[in-house]
């Protein structure tokens, strides 16, 4: 086995799991509460999907400007930018409850001002407070999980915040669809969040700190106390003496001060190493486009050919429990399988994914129904201004992407696939079209593929969740030296949500420049390298106690495969 020897793991740690139901509740009680910084990361992530859908209607100028609809989008992942690095530091000085407890207030106060937003301005102000909450909570949430399990179940309970973020996505998609006929909609889709927010503030109050990061402050008694109650009496005073090794080692080579030196810190060999695998995986997780389909889920759904906002939300929810039932999946094998099989599997699953996406929609766009001259007529007066000046042929994709007005195209009322018509979009033509029992399109065209694309998009997420979705929060909540922990967990949170700011404020502008078909190909290109740095950066820490990590770390050289043995532990 990769990384040393480690305890025996099998399938019975996902039965042991969930037998501390009745053997340990305590245990599980930390790993739900804090998990639910994972629920609110979640919802986050795929409410403004659906939400987005119905802000374009309340304010037009989002409606007209695809710049301002990324930034509503992506403003959240500005604030969870400066909220990951804000939090490895807090949770690091402060402790990681305290860290949990003020996200939970920035998100809270978030929510409530999206709701009650009268203009774009404050829903962009909102979004970002939201930001910061979930940009805290993203890191410091699976590090309190993981510094409060036991080893052997350490990845399924990690994995616990994963199936709450996935569950929030779940719950988003159907609150979506649930507030989708009630008057304010995306008001109530949004101002919800507070509540579980509120619910976590509440039950971190009655929960105790980190006993790891109790005992890095020297406040062993308590730690100690905590400790007695995580683990069984047979293996708490071993868990007591490897931390106590930990901290005695750290002590001696750093001093009892708390602050940190960050050029001594990024020449240590175990640290630099770990920063490696752990922001690499970070990175990774974002350029294989996953945040394309969680934050533009329905938009995809309607570019794949289904007009209908209603429709596009109910299919945006079967992939959503899709991604539910993969991280599921991840709790069942993380702790059996091992942590660098599965995101192999995940890779390999979203490149077959990717590319079936990318050959739908090019498909699909070859396609696209032609614009019929004699159709648009039709409609008196109501003629997309470029289209009547000019004589060239026209097609859907073509009337879509007309930038200077804002333009539809209303389908054939024979079969979709027929030539339709051109026509300026507002609410009164669309009323026009479907008054004549026609499908009215402005985000993706009518086509033949459209269900390949949703299988395409169902086999994607559920290749995803249980591997690169999971798994990169469990390695980095292990890998890090106590010492670090926070601020290197802070550093690889940072680097994932700058990856995601970048993925989804370029996202409907690359397709509109290059083609959707293209950008899942660039994506599917990206998995491709992901697979090489999985092959030779990731260490495999499944079953090995925390302190154990940092020693296998430090004792293993990396070479073209895998980890290795070194020759020498001089080279750095």
């Amino acid at each position: 086995m990769e990384g040393g020897v480690l305890p025996v793991t099998d399938v019975s740690a996902f039965r042991e799991c969930f037998s501390l139901a009745w053997k340990n509740p305590y245990v599980l009680r930390l790993a739900f509460s804090a998990g639910i910084g994972g629920l609110l990361f979640g919802y986050d992530t795929g409410v403004i999907s659906g939400a987005l859908l119905y802000i374009r209607d309340d304010f037009k100028s989002v409606d007209r400007q695809t710049v301002l609809q990324e930034s509503i989008v992506s403003t959240a992942v500005a604030g969870a930018i400066i909220g990951a690095a804000i939090g490895g530091w807090l949770s690091d000085r402060f402790g990681r409850r305290f860290s949990l407890m003020f996200a939970d207030f920035l998100f809270f106060v978030g929510a409530v001002v999206m709701a009650s937003a009268p203009n774009p301005g404050l829903l962009i102000l909102g979004r970002v407070l939201v930001g910061l909450g979930v940009g805290m909570a993203s890191m410091t949430a699976p590090l309190y999980i993981s510094e409060a399990s036991p080893p052997k179940v350490r990845g399924a309970l990690v994995s616990t915040n994963g199936l709450l973020l996935t569950g929030g996505l779940f719950l988003s998609y159907l609150l979506n669809l649930a507030f989708s006929k009630a008057p304010g909609t995306w008001r109530w889709m949004l101002g919800v969040a507070a509540l579980p927010a509120l619910l976590q503030f509440i039950l971190m109050w009655f929960l105790p700190e980190s006993p790891r990061w109790l005992y890095r402050k020297g406040k062993e008694e308590e730690a100690i106390s905590i400790l007695r109650q995580i683990f069984p009496a047979n293996e708490v005073e071993m868990e007591i003496q490897a931390l106590k090794e930990s901290v005695d080692s750290e002590v001696k080579e750093e001093g009892s001060s708390n602050k940190i030196n960050f050029a001594k810190m990024l020449k240590t060999r175990t640290v630099r190493r770990a920063l490696v695998a752990g922001v690499g995986l970070q990175i990774f997780q974002q350029f294989v486009g996953i945040n394309t389909v969680m934050y533009y889920s329905p938009t995809i759904v309607q570019l794949a050919g289904f007009a209908s906002n209603q429709t596009a939300l109910l299919l945006s929810l079967i992939i959503a429990a899709l991604n539910t039932l993969g991280t599921i999946v991840s709790i069942y094998f993380v702790d059996k399988t091992g942590r660098k099989k599965i995101l192999l599997l995940s890779l390999t699953g979203l490149m077959v994914s990717l590319a079936l996406l990318a050959a739908t929609f090019h498909e699909s766009t070859a396609e696209s129904p032609q614009v019929s001259r004699q159709d648009t007529a039709h409609f008196s007066g109501l003629t997309c201004p470029d289209f009547q000046s000019t004589s060239a042929s026209w097609d859907c994709m073509t009337c879509l992407k007309v930038y200077s007005t804002s333009c539809g195209f209303c389908a054939s009322q024979t079969d979709k696939l027929n030539p339709g018509a051109c026509l300026i979009s507002n609410t009164t033509v669309k009323n026009m079209c479907q008054g004549e029992h026609r499908i009215w399109y402005t985000r993706g065209c009518p086509s033949r593929y459209g269900w390949v694309a949703l299988i395409g998009l169902g086999l994607y997420v559920i290749s995803f969740s249980p591997g690169m979705g999971s798994v990169t929060w469990i390695v980095n909540s292990e890998i890090y030296p106590l010492r670090f922990r926070g601020v290197c967990g802070g550093i690889a949170a940072t680097a994932n949500w700058i990856s995601n700011l970048i993925v989804s404020q370029s996202f409907l502008s690359l397709t509109q420049a290059i083609g959707t078909a293209w950008t899942f190909l660039i994506f599917g290109v990206v998995s491709v390298v992901g697979v090489f740095f999985v092959l030779i950066c990731v260490p495999e820490t499944k079953g090995l106690p925390i302190e154990e990590v940092e020693k296998m770390l430090d004792r293993r050289a990396l070479h073209i495969r895998f980890w290795r043995k070194g020759t020498d532990d001089t080279g750095k």
